[in-house]
Formats: structure tokens, C-alpha cells, sequence
């Protein structure tokens, strides 16, 4: 995830190009989406007090591609901001899993004493009285979210019910249908903020990484690198190039068990879109970066681990993408049948 960086701190005296300001202002935008692409889904876990929708797996592989990644910079002697990055990458990755696990825990202890309260209190509690499930059918809440984010009617399963309370049960169900009409509302509301936010977002970044780049430019800290086979820098070692590798099939490897498991739940609740978004964006302006600067073979034959890791992962995340609306729009249509 790097090599399009080195030209930050290149010191050689070349006459800038369009096609070399252009790989200078894809390598920063991509430096931006990178920086702040975690930052997102740590917000969604933090808000949700939950990781459940993030698969650990995803997460564990990515950080080994990170790991690989670093690697390879140190062993090729890439320039330190490239290392710098390397670093920034694999603490973020520590971060976002050490939340996950926290989370993990918190839940899964609040869970178990959950459990053991539920079962001292129907152990104390005595015989049953006819009147005890409507009592609590009355102090459940209307409408249950699943992890689906579906929406659920308490008691449905229940089909035992007393004539004398047909009336309660009529109002009740009108109660549930506004309530249901409110939430759908609401719904399509946050989704159209969301979608604002997040295009907001993309282009403050766009923004953020441009800037950067013309502020490096005219302060001398970025300089076009050479293209030309003459003047081409040291080839990389061969174990630098093997890491890379590595570091490619993990980034490629790293998103399948996120696909597999949000097919298996039919959701991608708690998975923030902007967390992929950012991905998406970082690894074709990176890409872009690196194939702006030079098209020569040795060149791309030098960066094609890191081109692959970088543009590979894209249809994956357009995958994702999919998932996204396709399980939104069956989640809203499932909400349409059960207000009618």
C-alpha cells in the first residue's frame, strides 16, 4: 500500500508532468482514505456497543496483510514515510480488534448474567397463573429488533388467547401498525442523512488529500520521481517482493469471511458503508497512483503485488456493495408485509 508514496520526500529535480501531478494527487487522496478508514466502523461499534457485524476473521487477515506489508517496506528500505504509514496501518488494525474483543466480552458476560436472572426468577417464582402471560405480553415492548434488523411482534408465536381480550388485542395491533409506519419513516430518513453524510465525507477527503499533495509541492517535500529505465531506482529484494505477495493474497483473502457472513445472517447491519467506501476509493486512487507514474513493465512487474492487492480487492468490495442494498431492500419489504 505504499510504493506510490515514495515520491513525498524524492529529492531528484524533474520537470513536473499531468500525468505525474496526477499520480501525486491519487497517492495523497489514497494516503487520506487510508489514515481515516477505520475510523467509521470504530464510530458504528462504539454506537452500537456491539462488534457482532464485523467477522473477526476479516479483520485478524487484513491485519496479517498489514503485517506482510510493513515487512516488505523494511526489508526493501523503502523511504520512512512509507514505513511510517506501515506502522499507522497495523496499530488501527490493533485498535478496531481490541474493540472487537472488548465487545465481545462486555456482551457475551451481560448475556450470561441475563441468563442466570432469568432463571433464578423463574425458579422463585411459584405456580402459574392463567393471567401472568398477559401481563407480560402487556409490559413487553411493541416491536423487537432482531439482528437482522427485522421487525418482530412479541407474542406472535403465542396463538393461545381469551375471547375477553380480542379489543386489547385489536387496538394493540393498531398501536404496532403506526408504530411500524413511524420506524419506516424514520428509517428512510437516517438512510437519506446517511447517504449525505457519507458523500460529504468522500469529497472532504478528496478535499483533505489534494490539498496535501499541492502543500507538499510547493513546499519541496514532494518531487516527481524518475520514470525511465536509466535512471530506475535498486531492484526490490526478492524477499521484499515475496512479502508483497503475501500481503496481496491477505488483502484479497481478508474480505471473504465478511461476505460469507453476511449472506448466512442476510444482513449487514452494523457494517458501516463509509468503511468500505473508503476502502474502495483508497485502493483504486492507489492504484491509480502507481499506474499514472509509469506503465513501463519493469516498473508494474516491480509494484504488481501491491497493484494487486490494491485493485483486486475492489470487486470484493463492490460484492459487499450488493449486499448492502440487496439485504436493505429485503429488510424494508419484510417491514411493508408485517405493517400490513
Amino acid at each position: 500500500m505504499a510504493s506510490s508514496l515514495t515520491t513525498l520526500v524524492s529529492g531528484s529535480d524533474i520537470s513536473l508532468t499531468t500525468r505525474e501531478a496526477l499520480s501525486g494527487i491519487f497517492g495523497s487522496i489514497s494516503l487520506a482514505c487510508w489514515i481515516f478508514l477505520l475510523v467509521p466502523q470504530l464510530i458504528e461499534n462504539y454506537r452500537n456497543s456491539s462488534s457482532e457485524a464485523i467477522s473477526l476473521a476479516f479483520i485478524f487477515v487484513w491485519f496479517l496483510g498489514d503485517i506482510c506489508n510493513l515487512a516488505g517496506a523494511l526489508w526493501a528500505g523503502l523511504v520512512p514515510v512509507v514505513t511510517a504509514i506501515g506502522v499507522y496501518f497495523c496499530i488501527a488494525d490493533g485498535v478496531l480488534i481490541a474493540q472487537c474483543l472488548y465487545y465481545g466480552i462486555v456482551n457475551k458476560r451481560r448475556e450470561g448474567r441475563a441468563l442466570l436472572d432469568g432463571q433464578a426468577s423463574s425458579s422463585s417464582g411459584g405456580a402459574h397463573h392463567p393471567g401472568d402471560d398477559d401481563h407480560n405480553d402487556e409490559e413487553e415492548p411493541l416491536l423487537k429488533r432482531t439482528r437482522t434488523n427485522s421487525i418482530t411482534i412479541p407474542g406472535s408465536a403465542n396463538t393461545r388467547r381469551h375471547s375477553s381480550h380480542s379489543v386489547r388485542r385489536r387496538r394493540s395491533s393498531l398501536a404496532q401498525t403506526d408504530q411500524l409506519a413511524k420506524i419506516l419513516e424514520e428509517s428512510d430518513e437516517s438512510g437519506t442523512r446517511l447517504w449525505f453524510k457519507n458523500v460529504m465525507s468522500v469529497l472532504a477527503i478528496v478535499v483533505v488529500g489534494a490539498a496535501g499533495w499541492a502543500l507538499a509541492y510547493e513546499s519541496g517535500a514532494w518531487k516527481p520521481s524518475p520514470t525511465s529505465r536509466d535512471s530506475n531506482q535498486e531492484e526490490i529484494a526478492p524477499g521484499a517482493q515475496i512479502l508483497g505477495y503475501l500481503s496481496a493474497v491477505a488483502y484479497l483473502g481478508a474480505r471473504i469471511p465478511q461476505i460469507v457472513k453476511n449472506a448466512r445472517e442476510k444482513s449487514c447491519e452494523g457494517l458501516s458503508l463509509l468503511f468500505f467506501v473508503l476502502s474502495l476509493m483508497g485502493n483504486a486512487t492507489y492504484g491509480a497512483g502507481i499506474l499514472f507514474h509509469s506503465t513501463d513493465r519493469a516498473y508494474v512487474q516491480k509494484n504488481l503485488p501491491w497493484l494487486i492487492g490494491s485493485l483486486g480487492t475492489m470487486a470484493e468490495d463492490v460484492m459487499i456493495f450488493a449486499q448492502f442494498h440487496m439485504y436493505r431492500e429485503r429488510e424494508k419489504s419484510r417491514s411493508d408485509e408485517a405493517v400490513f
